[in-house]
């Protein structure tokens, strides 16, 4: 099979995505039902990091061993840090797709 320079710059028009589609797609109703998705997300994370939390402070590392302290607290922060990292990016989403939907509201009503 003989490859041709252009083939990369080839597109098909049934698969070519363009912005217009985009946005008219995108509407204020499915940007809050995102967000309130995400945040739900955002909130489960959380009761998830906050167990987590209270099982790490009540369950003391039963090991005099200086390696397994030092092991298990780097496990502990990793898995906290995680965990957190989720919930900060979920909320972060939930903010943005809510303000996005505010935007789109604000824009449609300036066209009409």
């Amino acid at each position: 099979m003989k490859d041709t320079p252009n083939d990369s710059a080839v597109s098909d028009p049934k698969t070519d995505v363009s912005l217009d589609k985009t946005e008219e797609t995108t509407t204020p109703l499915r940007c809050f039902l995102s967000s309130i998705i995400a945040g739900a997300l955002a909130f489960a994370s959380y009761s998830l990091f906050s167990s987590i939390v209270q099982t790490y402070a009540t369950k003391a590392v039963t090991s005099n061993n200086p390696i397994v302290i030092n092991i298990t607290s780097a496990v502990r922060t990793l898995v906290m840090g995680v965990v957190a990292l989720a919930t900060g990016v979920f909320a972060m989403v939930a903010i943005g797709l809510f303000l996005l939907g505010i935007q789109l509201m604000v824009q449609s009503f300036k066209k009409a």
